[in-house]
């Protein structure tokens, strides 16, 4: 069953070029912790800004050099239904495991429930290898809904969903209105000792990628019952995940690897790196929660 903690690894650049070496050495250190695999260009992959032939290599590398236990997730969704199968089927030829597809959302206001059923049941039909449904409303600006997702939980190609909403409330809804084969991973670290008390299996986290092992130990110590501890961790992670996602987003996230030993670099263009004054503020985080001296 996939479960687990999975960073949404970054997408190393080099004078705005991939740079395949430093996702090498990224996913080689990652290789060395209980991590339960990795996701490919997903949003802190930039998937927006990679081209077609960048995505495939990037698969292709990342299944070569990460550990044979590492399940691999490839971000394959795009608002083209064709281009969404098309991109699915290759990186399913490429190594990739499972897809995780993105809500369609370029015209919002046509994006009602019967919508989304028709999308994701099509594509599923023609994807060889397992779904998961991509919900991150802060990007799409769409929120798929509760009676959508449980529709979509009775197709055979349809195994879960990434909800990068903090919204516990409607994950709830999700988990009681699905079955238990249906796995529900939550995107973004803030909320998962919430997200596991309601039935999450793992995680899908940006701050896996700089602080893989706390966010192994939420989910581990939740698991053993001792809850307590795995509350402390989750409330001593908070700064430090607002810092990489919400308020210095993929740049912040990239800066953070660099200070801790990966390789983080720029952010490919229109993105740009942060400021000195913001990375004086990420660094004052880091050392506040204990990461930097």
């Amino acid at each position: 069953m996939l479960k687990g903690i999975f960073p949404p690894v970054t997408t190393p650049f080099i004078n705005n070029e991939v740079a395949y070496d430093k996702l090498v050495g990224n996913i080689k250190k990652l290789n060395s912790t209980d991590l339960a695999g990795y996701v490919v260009f997903g949003s802190n992959g930039e998937s927006a800004f990679l081209t077609k032939e960048e995505k495939i290599k990037i698969i292709s590398v990342a299944k070569e050099n990460a550990n044979p236990d590492k399940v691999l997730i490839a971000g394959t969704g795009s608002d083209s239904i064709k281009e969404t199968i098309s991109l699915s089927n290759e990186a399913a030829e490429n190594g990739a495991d499972y897809v995780l597809i993105l809500t369609p959302s370029f015209y919002k206001s046509a994006m009602k429930s019967e919508t989304f059923i028709d999308y994701f049941t099509k594509a599923a039909d023609a994807i060889k290898i397992p779904l998961i449904i991509y919900n991150v409303p802060k990007f799409t600006g769409v929120n798929i809904e509760v009676d959508a997702v449980a529709k979509l939980s009775e197709h055979r190609n349809i195994i879960g969903i990434k909800n990068s909403s903090e919204n516990i409330a409607h994950l709830s809804e999700i988990i009681y209105n699905t079955p238990d084969s249906f796995l529900i991973l939550v995107g973004t670290a803030s909320v998962l000792y919430a997200g596991l008390s309601v039935g999450a299996v793992g995680g899908v986290l940006a701050l896996a990628n700089i602080a893989p092992e706390e966010c192994l130990l939420i989910q581990k110590y939740f698991e053993e019952g001792n809850y307590k501890k795995s509350l402390e961790i989750q409330m001593k992670m908070l700064a430090v995940n607002k810092a990489v996602t919400a308020t210095f987003g993929v740049p912040g996230l990239k800066a953070a690897m660099d200070m801790l030993g990966y390789y983080g670099g720029p952010p490919r263009s229109p993105l740009s790196s942060l400021k000195n004054d913001e990375i004086e503020k990420l660094r004052m985080i880091l050392e506040k929660a204990g990461f930097l001296e």
